[in-house]
């Protein structure tokens, strides 16, 4: 699915920095959410 300017995003679930798991619908409608992946040493990003 592509996912365009305005569209609302998608329920995912990651893992934070502190090993929990956390759900994008946790936060929908109460706080902004800034997503920020940190690439690896292996990746080539």
């Amino acid at each position: 699915m592509k996912i365009t300017v305005g569209m609302e995003a998608p329920d995912f679930e990651l893992k934070s920095h502190q090993e929990d798991w956390v759900r994008l619908s946790e936060y929908r409608g109460r706080h902004h959410v800034l997503i920020v992946f940190f690439p690896l040493a292996w990746t080539p990003v």
